[in-house]
């Protein structure tokens, strides 16, 4: 699903951003608004009006780069329009399919003005201003020295109640499947300070719960305050002192980086929500070993049961992967027995697909395509009951939603549960920005619906 994304710049320029792919690319997409709003570019939701347009891309699904060369040909109409009309329109490739493909985008697609990595969009002004007296494309797709973030602007537009706020980038741990370290590079750590820093201006801007972002998040070992280092549970601590901070909640982890500190964390700290996406990919041991996920399928088991010891209310999400290569059906099997055990409030499950240049995608052992297919089906069978166990459990609780907006109907208001469901009643418009305690009355496949106890539906 593309999201599009919106900055508060003066209007002398008009800048349209499309973004596919996972929350820190939406927050990626973010901050290079914010980088291009001193340089004049206001938002505009048609890309026909653009006078820049970035495509900030996801290298992660099947077919990724051909889903940006259509969505190219596209706009090439639209910058063929515009220049037809005397203006001109930017057109930037951004994120990990420029970081992998940029060479090919510009031959297939020599149309396009500016490529760019995931780690240098802190140049974008300097391209901009490249691309506009230049005939050639620019092309950085560099991993710089400098710390990206260390160039960002302090200023930024209000991302709103629910913020996404980077605190660590890139992965060392090359899974055999992933592109990760190859279009994000290594892993970066974000100092505590600077974080801290960011989380107490988007409290000031109104957000009042804050996602923190990491390809492997709980790896975070930021530089703390005092000069020694941080972990990712001594952060969610001093985050949780700042005042209007509500909730907290940090994505994606790696099995081996749940820690004592986070663990305990989430048993002691009330404003950590009782939501984890845990990806753990397989359930075989030598299918994981395959991955060089450098974990166990018992190792996944002892962190979830050390979990739920201290936060017995924790709804756990995960992925899967079927299908990678060499996986047998016993392989498979031993995926299902994993789930049953488990217990999933939600996953997502790929058929897995080869990455030019991973390690997985030269193996032996290639799974037939329509095998891939029945077992991914399997599987999503047994994730969607167990996903609509959980909601039905939730059906007569009383619990507290983070309501962020109006609901998909008129006189509804819509937000958030702790464990993430989308949550909508018939209410008034005074309960967006609060926490209130509603009542869950229906579970549905993706969202709960709810009502106000009698007290709050009084004092409303």
């Amino acid at each position: 699903m593309a999201h599009r994304h919106l900055t508060d710049a003066p209007p002398h320029r008009r800048l349209h951003v499309i973004t596919w792919g996972c929350q820190m690319n939406v927050y990626d997409s973010a901050r290079m608004a914010d980088v291009l709003a001193p340089i004049g570019y206001a938002p505009t939701a048609d890309a026909g009006e653009a006078d820049m347009v970035i495509l900030n891309t996801c290298h992660i699904r099947d077919r990724a780069a051909e889903k940006v060369f259509s969505e190219l040909g596209r706009l090439r109409l639209l910058k063929l329009a515009r220049a037809q009309a005397g203006g001109r329109m930017i057109l930037a490739v951004a994120g990990c399919v420029a970081q992998a493909e940029g060479a090919e985008i510009l031959a297939r697609a020599p149309y396009v003005d500016i490529v760019l990595g995931p780690q240098t969009y802190h140049r974008l002004p300097e391209m901009v201003a490249q691309a506009s007296r230049a005939a050639g494309a620019v092309i950085d797709t560099a991993f710089p020295a400098e710390d990206k973030f260390d160039h960002l602007p302090q200023a930024a537009a209000p991302q709103g109640l629910s913020a996404f706020l980077t605190i660590q980038e890139g992965c060392d741990k090359f899974c055999s499947f992933c592109v990760v370290p190859y279009t994000r590079g290594a892993e970066q750590n974000r100092p505590e300070a600077a974080v801290l820093a960011e989380a107490r201006r988007l409290v000031a801007q109104g957000a009042r719960e804050i996602t923190l972002l990491g390809q492997n998040v709980n790896a975070w070992h930021g530089a703390g305050t005092d000069g020694t280092p941080a972990s990712l549970g001594r952060l969610v601590r001093r985050l949780a002192d700042i005042p209007d901070l509500w909730r907290i909640r940090y994505t994606t982890s790696h099995p081996r980086d749940m820690d004592d500190g986070l663990i305990a964390a989430h048993a002691e700290v009330q404003q950590l929500m009782p939501f984890l996406h845990l990806p753990v990919q397989s359930g075989s041991d030598r299918m994981l070993a395959a991955m060089n996920r450098r974990h166990t399928a018992a190792d996944f088991l002892r962190i979830v049961a050390r979990l739920r010891a201290v936060r017995p209310d924790l709804a756990l999400s995960s992925d899967f992967i079927v299908g990678h290569p060499g996986e047998t059906r016993a392989d498979f099997e031993a995926t299902l027995a994993l789930i049953r055990q488990v217990e999933f409030a939600q996953a997502f499950s790929f058929a897995y697909s080869a990455r030019p240049g991973t390690p997985a995608a030269a193996s032996p052992g290639q799974v037939e395509e329509a095998e891939k297919a029945a077992r991914l089906q399997e599987l999503q069978a047994l994730l969607r009951e167990q996903q609509a166990a959980f909601n039905q459990a939730c059906v007569g609780l009383t619990v507290p939603v983070l309501f962020t907006g109006p609901g998909r109907h008129p006189g509804q208001v819509g937000g958030r549960s702790p464990w993430l469901h989308p949550v909508h009643l018939t209410g008034p418009a005074s309960l967006i920005g609060t926490e209130t305690r509603v009542k869950i009355e229906t579970a549905r496949t993706n969202s709960l619906s709810a009502s106000l106890p009698e007290q709050e539906r009084a004092c409303a």
